[in-house]
């Protein structure tokens, strides 16, 4: 009886062993499906590292649709999740969508997709890729990008630079040459993004490269477009010298600069502001890059947009990209706080909307 008893109790114990493993096999299972990598099954979980909460709509996650083909997205920022940016873009972005809200900065901030703006988006449907040109802050560059993407050149280093700014020849459409559906199309799916850098800073850059060094190929900077500045703006008529920061300053913040603007033409685009070049308000970027931090924020924009492994920014130059207050102050020393004041008022969505200070030598 004692031996049939132990037995029975024996075996018992057995089968409470198998059922403890049995509902430890259960449970691990549901951990499993539970806390598996949200990127691989979709499921909408919020990444841990971030503070701030986006909607998907806000996040440049485009709804599923049945485009044709050649509209199909493809990089990994349209994975179908919360688009996976490191807390510098997401603040960014943040930021972009809170200053086009505000509605005191709304004459400032916001602008008409109008074909000026489509003419300045240069499109890679091959790897699903808008880029809007911000001149002075290394489009050229990027460009480059773009031309090696759009296949005309096998790598960066064959192309010649001649042929960069070629719209013939560099094989680099522009939003505008399509039709309104197909315009859109793009807009809707594709990755966009654009580069910006200190307003100011900026500036100085287009006045050195147009007025004071002065290409040979564009010779209508000095020979047409500083004449007409100075003529309107020179205090001193007497002066032959040529155009001075101080006069460009002047014109830049006149509020009545359109009539000159009119008469130059896309030439313009070199110091116009970001808001009338690339529409952020109106047209849903995916990245915004800084030049000053270019060197983190060129690898990220070509892992973002998927093509990381097909192309590289060429080498930024030490140094080349950090923002030189010093020669910013040098520059406007000499310019009266009336005309910095103008200027400012005129450059206040770009300075805004993107996170740049307003300069010290204005506040004193």
């Amino acid at each position: 009886w004692l031996t049939s008893d132990n037995m029975h109790h024996q075996w018992l114990l057995l089968a409470a062993c198998f059922w403890v493993i049995f509902m430890f096999m259960v449970a691990s299972k549901f951990i499993t499906l539970t806390f598996k990598d949200p990127d691989g099954y979709g499921a909408k979980q919020e990444p841990l590292v971030l503070t701030a909460v986006t909607k998907v709509e806000e996040a440049h996650v485009p709804e599923e649709k049945h485009w044709p083909e050649e509209f199909q997205p493809t990089g990994k920022a349209f994975s179908g999740n919360l688009i996976r940016q490191p807390l510098v873009h997401m603040e960014r972005l943040e930021l972009l969508r809170n200053v086009c809200r505000d509605t005191a900065l709304r004459d400032l901030s916001h602008t008409a997709v109008s074909k000026f703006v489509l003419d300045r988006i240069f499109v890679c449907d091959k790897h699903k890729i808008l880029f809007c040109q911000t001149p002075k802050v290394g489009n050229t560059q990027w460009k480059k990008v773009l031309i090696v993407l759009n296949g005309a050149f096998s790598s960066i280093e064959e192309i010649p630079e001649n042929i960069v700014h070629d719209h013939e020849k560099n094989g680099l459409p522009r939003l505008s040459s399509f039709s309104d559906s197909e315009i859109k199309k793009r807009l809707n799916l594709y990755f966009k993004f654009f580069i910006v850098r200190d307003p100011f800073e900026r500036l100085i850059s287009a006045f050195k490269d147009k007025f004071v060094h002065n290409p040979r190929f564009e010779p209508w900077y000095r020979h047409e477009i500083a004449p007409g500045i100075i003529r309107k703006y020179r205090k001193n008529r007497t002066e032959t010298k040529g155009l001075q920061f101080e006069d460009f300053v002047r014109y830049l913040g006149d509020p009545n600069h359109r009539w000159l603007d009119v008469q130059f033409g896309d030439h313009i685009i070199h110091w116009v502001t970001y808001v009338e070049l690339c529409a952020p308000c109106e047209i849903t970027y995916s990245v915004i890059g800084h030049h000053e931090t270019l060197e983190d924020d060129a690898p990220y924009i070509l892992k973002a947009a998927g093509i990381d492994h097909l192309v590289s920014y060429p080498t930024i130059p030490p140094g080349i990209t950090v923002y030189n207050r010093t020669k910013v102050e040098r520059y406007f020393s000499g310019i009266s706080k009336r005309d910095i004041r103008r200027l400012y008022a005129r450059f206040e969505g770009d300075f805004k909307l993107f996170g740049y200070r307003e300069p010290d030598f204005l506040l004193n």
